[in-house]
């Protein structure tokens, strides 16, 4: 990338210095605050950093943390590459990372769904990866239906290549409008939300088909009112693998749990791709990847395996719950802390009945909400004040824990942020 000014040099300088300080303090990891001090010192800043690198921004509601992961392991392959890889994912956060790897030809960054206009804009970034959207912190965000017209409108004349979720109506609306789109059918397990067509607000017929023989199906989907329906991809997952456009079939062999971490990862290799990198080189990269900003990490106390979990929204915990080993007993804790929501209706929307006959464990400052919805879905569960409370309840050997994001913030730190 090209030289600095000096403004902007000695406000990247003092970013980073401070990003230090907030670590050596034990304040946090620094990925926020130094990119706050950076931008008051120069406002135009991301713009600057982001200048002459080939950047891609990767946006969704679940998901967009682990493959942010995965392409940037991914394109570690070419060369150096700038990335947030705490999840700080709102303007001050992609300075903090693009200011800490000021060299790196290479950029991705993950965006909150609410700035992905205001970022697209500020970087002018040439890919945009968009995988799923879905109820999440009500009392912050607008409805999901606003969202995709806001990426719609923002991807609008834009020379952006866009690689996105063609299983996702809504995803697909939003990206519409860009003028280059590679479709990719990565699934959608949640669909709760998009029901009804975003174009004209009629009825979407959705009809299952089996993709090559494997997998849990694809979604094809159709308004039943107007022309909008599901384009034809030119990658799919199918459960197992993902085939590129070139028919090839590329198995993906994760370290990380879960169908969703497959589908992030049919996600990344299309995007990688984008930026000349293919599969067979890729998939190395993103076999290595054990965990993710603390997402399934296994810490150990007093003779207790814990393997964390993030859920923060319905969608996330059905895949929470795809992930956790049946044979377990479980640890639900659940804050309602500001990044979290205020607002715990959501769990209303949770089918918690699949953890029927599991040993479960409610602890978290909201405990109480979720212990009446556990109660209302007719399960037996142990109320604990605190997550020591909880833990030390459990007979020595492997547990589950699922956890929002403060809650699960809280439980990292416990055990040193392991990463």
């Amino acid at each position: 990338m090209s030289q600095l000014p000096l403004r902007a040099q000695l406000a990247s300088a003092l970013g980073r210095t401070a990003a230090t300080l907030s670590r050596a303090t034990g304040r946090g990891d620094g990925s926020v605050i130094g990119g706050r001090v950076g931008l008051m010192l120069e406002p135009d800043l991301l713009k600057k950093l982001a200048a002459d690198r080939k950047l891609a921004l990767v946006s969704a509601t679940n998901g967009k943390t682990t493959t942010t992961r995965l392409i940037a392991s991914a394109l570690m392959e070419l060369g150096e590459v700038a990335t947030n890889a705490f999840g700080a994912n709102m303007p001050a956060g992609h300075v903090s990372a693009l200011s800490s790897a000021k060299h790196a030809p290479y950029a991705v960054l993950e965006v909150d769904e609410k700035y992905l206009p205001e970022v697209l804009d500020t970087t002018d970034a040439g890919i945009v990866t968009l995988m799923n959207l879905s109820r999440d912190q009500m009392d912050r965000a607008a409805e999901i239906w606003l969202l995709a017209q806001k990426w719609r409108r923002a991807l609008a004349g834009k020379p952006a290549h866009v690689i996105a979720n063609c299983d996702d109506p809504l995803v697909t609306w939003g990206a519409s409008t860009a003028a280059r789109v590679t479709w990719v059918s990565a699934g959608q397990r949640w669909r709760e939300d998009s029901w009804s067509c975003p174009e004209c607000g009629g009825p979407l017929d959705r009809a299952e088909s089996r993709n090559m023989g494997h997998g849990t199906g694809s979604p094809h989907w159709a308004c039943r009112e107007c022309t909008f329906h599901r384009p034809e991809p030119e990658w799919i997952f199918d459960g197992t693998d993902v085939i590129d456009p070139r028919g090839m079939r590329w198995r993906l062999d994760l370290q990380l749990p879960g169908q969703a971490n497959r589908s992030n990862a049919a996600m990344a290799l299309a995007t990688v791709e984008a930026f000349g990198l293919d599969p067979a080189r890729a998939l190395p990269r993103l076999q290595s990847v054990t965990s993710v900003a603390g997402r399934y990490t296994t810490v150990e106390r007093d003779g207790r395996a814990l393997r964390l979990l993030l859920a923060k929204n319905p969608a996330g915990w059905l895949e929470a719950f795809d992930v956790a080993d049946p044979r377990l007993p479980i640890i639900l804790s659940v804050n309602a802390q500001g990044p979290d929501g205020r607002d715990t209706s959501w769990l209303w929307d949770v089918d918690y009945r699949i953890l029927r006959g599991r040993p479960i464990y409610v602890t978290g400052e909201r405990r109480l909400d979720l212990a009446l919805r556990l109660d209302v879905a007719g399960l037996q569960f142990q109320l604990c004040d605190t997550f020591d409370q909880a833990v030390s309840a459990q007979p020595l050997g492997r547990i589950d824990v699922i956890a929002n994001y403060t809650a699960f913030q809280q439980i990292r730190t416990e055990f040193g942020r392991a990463v």
